[in-house]
C-alpha cells in the first residue's frame, strides 16, 4: 500500500530534489566545461589580415645612370628608374635655365644607362655626334640611342614602322654601340646604312 505524503512532506521532497540539481550544475561550472579526460582547448584571438610582405630576393631593377649637361640648373651624374623619361633627368637637373632653347626639349623621351642628355641653349648649333635633349638633333647626326620614334622617321628610308622597329631593338638590347647595328633590324640592309652614314649616331 502506498504511502501517502503531506502536503508538507512533499515541499521538502520538492526542495531537496532542486537543491541537488542546483550542486550538479555548480559543480560541472565550476569543472570549466571541460571535455572528459583532457584540458580545456584554447582559442587564440582572431587578429586582421596584414598585408604580405615582399618575397625575399625579390630585388628591384638596377637604376641607370645618365649625364644632365647644357642648359640646366645643376649638370652632373644623375641615378634614375628604369623606363624613365627626359623630363625625371632634366627635373633632378634642377630644371632648364632660361637660355634653353624649349622647342628642341622632348620631356616624353625616354632615357637609357649611359646617355648624355644635353639640353642646347638658344642660339647653339651643337657639333657633330652631340644631340639635344630626347635625341632632338640640332645641327647634327641623330641619335639612334635616344631619338624618337618620330625624329627617326624623318631619316631617308626610314618610314614609321622601321623607327619603331629601330626603338623597340634599344628598348631590349640596351643603347645602340656602333651604327652597324642597325643590320639587325629588319628592312634595313647595307645599301640602307650606306645612306644613314653620317646621319646618324649611336
Amino acid at each position: 500500500m502506498p504511502v501517502s505524503l503531506t502536503p508538507h512532506r512533499r515541499r521538502l521532497v520538492l526542495l531537496a530534489a532542486l537543491a541537488l540539481v542546483a550542486i550538479v550544475v555548480a559543480w560541472r561550472h565550476a569543472s570549466g566545461g571541460a571535455p572528459a579526460g583532457g584540458a580545456p582547448v584554447a582559442v587564440a584571438p582572431l587578429r586582421p589580415r596584414t598585408r604580405a610582405a615582399t618575397r625575399p630576393g625579390a630585388a628591384a631593377a638596377p637604376p641607370i645612370v645618365v649625364d644632365v649637361v647644357g642648359a640646366v640648373r645643376r649638370p652632373g651624374l644623375y641615378r634614375l628608374r628604369r623606363g624613365a623619361r627626359v623630363a625625371d633627368a632634366v627635373a633632378r637637373a634642377g630644371g632648364l635655365t632660361r637660355r634653353a632653347e624649349r622647342t628642341a626639349v622632348n620631356l616624353a623621351a625616354p632615357v637609357a644607362d649611359g646617355q648624355q642628355v644635353l639640353v642646347a641653349a638658344r642660339g647653339t648649333v651643337v657639333g657633330a655626334g652631340g644631340a639635344g635633349v630626347g635625341g632632338a638633333p640640332t645641327g647634327g647626326p641623330v641619335s639612334l640611342s635616344t631619338a624618337s620614334a618620330e625624329q627617326l622617321d624623318t631619316l631617308p628610308g626610314v618610314g614609321p614602322v622601321t623607327a619603331q622597329k629601330i626603338v623597340s631593338y634599344r628598348e631590349q638590347h640596351g643603347p645602340f654601340t656602333a651604327v652597324a647595328q642597325l643590320d639587325a633590324i629588319s628592312g634595313i640592309g647595307p645599301a640602307r646604312l650606306d645612306e644613314l652614314k653620317g646621319l646618324v649616331v649611336p
